[in-house]
């Protein structure tokens, strides 16, 4: 093999001992371990090689959390320094250190002004773990212990641990343990799919006052906060309508409800600005961060709060029996501080909404807005939905769409490009630093897929 690299196993080795060792996230590990997983060895820019030497372009950001790509030498320098200085340490016996001040430093003056404090956590799903606590007890510190029903919304995702899909809308996540007391949902904003004749703004309008609906069910007194991502991201990278946020703020603060953020995927960058609630226009009270935090390159989450909910915290609080062994792990910290000084120092941010967001989106409307498959094409910056679609004039989904758009990025994988499928969309999310030769692959080659698709499903 003419290969950059040379494995130090032979893929099929790598692969018998997976299947023996490993129960793989969201898939059927009895069929995996007959088909043998693609076994991923090395990384550069946008680019991922396996095992056996074939090339992708990955147009999904690993999961939405490769920012700057792979292959980053500050960022692994970063690493390495901050180990010979201090390896680990943690946030308990009243000790703290550098790493995790500086990223603190950095991290609100890049976050809107109203924001002040932040819980570091491992993971997306362990800051909305955190988050229910944290809410829970800001509300009994105010004098509101009741007030501890979640209203989350369904098809949306807030991590795999027991409470994050609870908080989450996935119904099969549900029926396999995933629920916990008091967490209530409403239905999603998905105009294609869900309209019906209302045009979207008044669907969107139509989707927030369900949460007042269920405020009201529920009693105002007794709940404490709405969780919801600012676009649905593994639930299909679906955007609401643009009556949508501001309704759903109107009510959060009419009944005294705290709005909280998901911004696992949608933050550090991914619109154009560095949250996605800047690009929606609304302000909430909390932000669950991860993923593009660190880029990817270690793991790392936290819950950042607004100065109101940390003054009440701190001030009248007294001692919060929370606590994480790796919270702001010198490392990660040092890492995160090295992506976020990237991100900001090279205008990355500006670059994806000025330049090579507009562009990728141009681009899809130029290949896709006319596509017999292609119903609706969705998204900003760097993030972008294709929805698959039977009939235009009605938008009637197609019966088997999961199984084709598990097609699609099957067709995807073996064009050379990694594109993600939910429900009946193809979702894209590149790294920030694509550029427009970059790009143009990724749309060409989806482009092929597509057509490849849509042959099997007599639209071509």
């Amino acid at each position: 093999m003419n290969l950059p690299f040379e494995p130090q196993r032979q893929t099929q080795d790598y692969q018998a001992s997976d299947a023996a060792h490993h129960i793989h996230a969201f898939v059927d590990q009895k069929a995996l371990n007959a088909e043998g997983p693609r076994v991923m060895v090395r990384g550069e820019g946008l680019y991922l090689w396996d095992s056996e030497g074939k090339r992708y372009l990955d147009g999904m950001s690993g999961l939405w959390c490769t920012q700057l790509g792979y292959g980053r030498k500050d960022l692994t320098a970063a690493a390495a320094a901050q180990m010979d200085q201090l390896a680990y340490y943690n946030m308990f016996f009243h000790t703290t250190h550098p790493a995790v001040i500086e990223l603190s430093e950095l991290l609100f003056s890049l976050l809107p002004g109203h924001y002040s404090h932040v819980i570091y956590t491992n993971s997306g799903s362990e800051a909305n773990e955190v988050l229910i606590r944290t809410v829970r007890r800001y509300w009994q510190v105010l004098g509101k212990p009741q007030k501890t029903i979640m209203i989350g919304r369904w098809n949306g995702y807030h991590g795999s641990t027991l409470a994050a899909s609870a908080l989450g809308g996935m119904k099969f996540m549900h029926e396999m343990g995933g629920l916990i007391p008091d967490v209530a949902h409403i239905d999603e904003p998905y105009w294609y799919a869900q309209g019906g004749e209302l045009n979207p703004a008044e669907f969107g309008r139509r989707c927030a006052l369900q949460l007042e609906e269920k405020i009201l069910e529920l009693g105002a007194q007794n709940v404490a906060g709405f969780i919801a991502e600012p676009f649905q991201g593994a639930g299909g990278m679906i955007f609401p309508p643009e009556s949508y946020w501001p309704e759903i703020q109107r009510i959060c603060r009419q009944y005294d409800v705290l709005l909280c953020a998901d911004e696992v995927i949608g933050g550090f960058g991914r619109t154009g600005e560095w949250f996605a609630h800047q690009y929606f226009g609304f302000e909430p009270d909390t932000l669950s961060i991860a993923k593009g935090l660190t880029s990817g390159y270690l793991p790392m989450g936290g819950l950042v709060l607004s100065k109101r909910m940390a003054e009440a915290l701190v001030e009248r609080g007294g001692v919060f029996a929370h606590g994480l062994t790796y919270s702001g792990h010198p490392v990660a910290a040092a890492v995160a501080l090295a992506n976020l000084k990237a991100l900001r120092d090279e205008g990355i941010v500006r670059q994806v909404k000025d330049d090579t967001g507009p562009y990728l989106h141009k681009l899809l409307h130029e290949v896709f807005g006319n596509h017999p498959l292609i119903g609706e094409i969705q998204g900003t910056g760097l993030l972008a939905a294709l929805q698959f679609v039977e009939d235009k004039a009605t938008r009637k989904r197609f019966a088997n769409e999961n199984d084709l758009a598990w097609q699609c990025r099957t067709f995807g994988f073996e064009e050379g490009v990694i594109i993600r499928s939910t429900l009946g969309r193809m979702i894209m999310a590149p790294a920030l630093v694509a550029s427009r030769a970059e790009l143009d692959e990724l749309v060409d080659k989806t482009r092929i897929a597509v057509d490849r698709t849509a042959r099997i499903a007599g639209k071509l």
